[in-house]
């Protein structure tokens, strides 16, 4: 490396070798990138901190967050007791006085963000470790001060990146959710459920439908999934394939340095403009190629799924129509919504491989469908039982294979 490059006495005695943004830049353009790295050091895989200030202010907009008026608490736990009760009538599932003990934990879309980042903090640390296995090797620059540029920014950026990355889509999610399974996820078990009672009340608004029948509607719905993920093989099996996705992703250690490269203006605010627009680029960023191993996984993450939100919809519906009479236009509202969630609903498939795509949900409930139609409501049953007992996706699109295979007597 030549001589005559500045050295800078913050990172080091005038002695040491200069950082490589010094050595590009110089002066404070090279020391602002220093300090940069500096910071950015020994915060782990993903900068925590950072994903729950992003979350917060994206889920808040930047303003305080009223309480939650104790009258709509009374009003939804009043109400959750009566859907508690007819959702264990209507599924069969578990005995009622555990059913009965769920309880509405109405949160606010920050609190949302918080409660989520910390139920999904291990598939977030497992995307972000899987991410940073092939991550740039600074000593493989061979003394090229451009590539040693390169290779410190794209790790010293990957905790902070993925810190925005997780906090930016929880908190967008935040912003819309009804309650904690929007995202047909599993959560840590528990009795407590997370309710948005304000964006449930706009939700109703919005589509012109009565207040009190979307909040029952929605506390059905939330306790319906509740009950399915308490099914301890359907839960396990639904995280391990999630989490055998997330693992899957490999980086593309040159994504970030082959665009970098290409800036190639001498004026520092030109290049900080362009650095900007490379740097707010998530998919370039999060650096994520899909593999082979994911495409194995994916047909059978999408065949779980499928069945949790076919079962769920039938068992929403079914209740629902007890205790509401017709919610068809609450539950078409939700669909549509559900389907159409947005850019942040495509992060989380790109992230976590859910493709709640309109194909899918009908693909699930078509299966529920055709097993009521052949053997009954009773032959959901086995769905409940192990693993094993588990669609494949051949038998997602032929419920009497299925049914055939689990031996199942249908009766005719």
């Amino acid at each position: 490396m030549p001589d005559d490059f500045p050295r800078d006495p913050r990172f080091g005695d005038s002695g040491d070798e200069p950082d490589p943004f010094s050595a590009m830049f110089g002066g404070m353009f090279g020391g602002m990138f220093g300090d940069m790295m500096k910071m950015f050091q020994g915060h782990g895989p993903i900068q925590w901190d950072t994903a729950r200030q992003i979350a917060q202010s994206t889920a808040t907009g930047g303003q305080a967050e009223n309480n939650i008026d104790p009258r709509v608490r009374i009003e939804f736990e009043n109400l959750a007791r009566i859907a508690a009760m007819q959702v264990q009538m209507g599924t069969g599932i578990g005995d009622v006085s555990n059913v009965v003990d769920v309880v509405p934990d109405m949160v606010t879309p920050g609190q949302w963000a918080q409660r989520t980042l910390d139920d999904y903090r291990p598939l977030f640390t497992d995307l972000a470790t899987a991410l940073g296995t092939s991550a740039t090797n600074p000593e493989s620059s061979d003394g090229d001060p451009f590539a040693g540029m390169f290779a410190n920014l794209t790790n010293m950026l990957a905790p902070m990146t993925m810190g925005m990355t997780v906090g930016s889509m929880v908190g967008l999610i935040a912003k819309r959710s009804l309650g904690q399974y929007d995202l047909p996820l599993p959560r840590p078990a528990g009795s407590r459920l997370a309710l948005l009672a304000d964006n449930i009340d706009a939700f109703a608004t919005e589509w012109d439908l009565a207040t009190d029948d979307v909040r029952m509607w929605t506390l059905v719905r939330e306790i319906v999934t509740h009950q399915m993920y308490g099914i301890e093989h359907v839960r396990d099996e639904v995280t391990s394939l999630i989490s055998a996705h997330v693992a899957a992703f490999r980086p593309d250690p040159t994504a970030i340095s082959d665009k970098l490269s290409s800036i190639e203006s001498s004026d520092p605010s030109e290049m900080m403009m362009s650095l900007q627009k490379i740097l707010g680029d998530p998919e370039l960023l999060l650096g994520a190629v899909r593999t082979p191993e994911q495409e194995r996984l994916r047909p059978r993450l999408d065949t779980i799924l499928s069945v949790v939100i076919g079962w769920s919809d039938y068992m929403t519906d079914l209740v629902g129509a007890k205790v509401l009479g017709n919610p068809a236009r609450i539950a078409e509202a939700a669909r549509r919504r559900r389907v159409d969630g947005g850019d942040e609903t495509k992060f989380v498939e790109r992230l976590l491989g859910v493709h709640v795509e309109r194909q899918q949900v009908e693909a699930g409930r078509a299966f529920v469908d055709g097993v009521i139609q052949r053997a009954g409501v009773a032959g959901l049953t086995p769905l409940y039982t192990n693993a094993s007992s588990l669609p494949t996706p051949a038998e997602l699109e032929a419920p009497g294979l299925w049914l055939a295979r689990i031996e199942f007597v249908t009766g005719d």
